[in-house]
């Protein structure tokens, strides 16, 4: 071999050298531009970093990133393989091409495509930032190319209607979104807590009023049939701020009073009457008048008070009205509490903001909230739950994946089940839980002892 032929196979090695680099740039690129997080990238871009800016723009036209850069990585490559197999051949002679092939395989393999992917996937952000000027620059330089090469693409797929858009419809997204939250996992009470709520954000649009709603058989409800007197003292007595009022029949809701509304009516009656007792007291010229006008008067006209027009006009809303829409129009309307109704109009229960708020950041108890006891856990790892429940609740506090399509509370997913009303003491097993009845009242489950599945444990004992 002479020294010039020797010296062309060093500038042949050489640039074989040169292209592997070039080939391992655009598969690490690859990975790293379209691995990149778009949101963190978002973020970066408001802060005003130039790369961030040029890697979501470069993502807004996927098609083109990729096809540059698989243009550019089969450039490198099928120009190093010929390089290659030239030059074993003048080695080797016709088992050259044998040898190239070998050897090349090993080297793109190995150089160009696995060491460079993993550094890229496993500094995802930071290669994609880096890379970004380079392979935008990379993008522009072969666009026409690429443009032609995608009109030939769609152009031979239109015919089996085939789409080629990359764009996300709003289902497609909220599942991305699910699919970022399920990974955000830990064993953190904190990081559980975080995952619940984005997820119950997500769910508001899905969930109706019906599910979360106070039911009737629990509201505090007054009747303007009854004397003042008592109905003033269930208002008071009441732990809530607003109350409904009815007329003869709890379905013929006629308002909603509101507490202090109450208050500052019988305050001002009480006022008057202690300023018409010290004008009598003066008038009268008794020695204690002005004894008599300090004092606390008695209220004489409690019987006189309307308790309807207290009361502002009711605010009906349908059970199928999702959580989403509900939340908008509490804050369209600025109110925080809404009567539910059925199909026939029926008086079905209430809701309010807290209650949609809950659904979002689990219970917020404050001092007048009654402490109504729901899940009591059992030494046995069991759980009485009272049958009014709801599904949501077990699914956010103890992660149960129970059903909530046909029945909104424990005792409801009993009935749908069983097929049923059970007695006292039956046991059903569907969905890998356990669910004992211990107490009916009539037709109405109150009490169930439900027992989990164990959890799930590697066995790593010899079998």
């Amino acid at each position: 071999m002479s020294w010039a032929e020797h010296g062309e196979f060093v500038i042949i090695g050489g640039a074989i050298l040169v292209l592997l680099v070039l080939s391992g740039f655009f598969s690490g690129s690859e990975t790293a531009l379209t691995g990149a997080s778009r949101s963190r990238m978002h973020q970066l871009t408001k802060q005003g970093n130039r790369r961030a800016e040029r890697v979501v723009g470069l993502l807004e036209r996927k098609d083109r990133l990729i096809g540059a850069i698989l243009l550019g990585n089969n450039l490198v490559n099928i120009l190093a393989s010929a390089l290659a197999t030239t030059m074993f051949v003048a080695w080797f002679g016709d088992a050259g091409v044998a040898y190239a092939t070998l050897v090349m395989t090993l080297l793109v393999l190995i150089f160009a495509e696995v060491l460079p992917k993993t550094y890229a996937l496993s500094h995802t952000d930071r290669v994609a930032l880096a890379v970004a000027p380079v392979v935008r620059a990379v993008v522009l330089l072969f666009a026409p190319v690429t443009h032609t090469v995608q009109m030939v693409v769609r152009g031979t797929l239109k015919p089996f209607g085939i789409d080629l858009s990359m764009e996300l419809d709003g289902e497609q997204h909220e599942e991305e979104l699910r699919g970022a939250i399920d990974l955000h996992d830990g064993a953190d009470p904190d990081t559980r807590h975080e995952r619940v709520m984005l997820k119950s954000i997500l769910d508001l649009d899905d969930v109706e009023v019906a599910d979360i709603m106070t039911h009737r058989r629990r509201v505090v409800m007054i009747d303007l049939g009854d004397s003042v007197a008592d109905n003033i003292d269930a208002v008071l007595g009441s732990p809530y701020t607003r109350i409904p009022v009815y007329r003869d029949d709890p379905d013929n809701i006629v308002g909603v009073l509101h507490a202090k509304a109450l208050l500052r009516e019988v305050r001002a009656r009480q006022k008057t009457d202690a300023l018409r007792a010290a004008e009598r007291a003066e008038a009268e010229n008794a020695d204690d008048a002005g004894k008599t006008s300090a004092m606390v008067a008695p209220i004489s006209d409690l019987d006189s008070l309307d308790l309807g027009k207290l009361a502002t006009a009711p605010w009906f809303i349908p059970d199928s009205t999702t959580l989403l829409d509900q939340l908008q129009a509490f804050r369209a309307r600025r109110e925080h509490f809404a009567l539910v109704i059925d199909e026939y109009g029926a008086f079905m229960g209430i809701v309010t903001l807290e209650d949609i708020l809950e659904e979002i950041v689990g219970n917020i108890d404050d001092e007048t909230d009654i402490a109504v006891p729901g899940v009591r856990p059992q030494p046995d790892g069991a759980y009485l739950v009272d049958g009014s429940v709801t599904l949501r609740l077990l699914a956010r506090e103890f992660d149960w994946s129970l059903p909530d399509d046909n029945a909104a509370t424990i005792a409801g997913l009993v009935l749908h089940e069983a097929r049923l009303i059970p007695e006292p003491g039956q046991i059903f097993m569907f969905h890998g839980f356990r669910f004992e009845v211990v107490r009916r009242q009539r037709n109405q489950i109150t009490l169930i002892r439900v027992t989990p599945p164990p959890p799930e444990n590697d066995d790593e004992d010899d079998g």
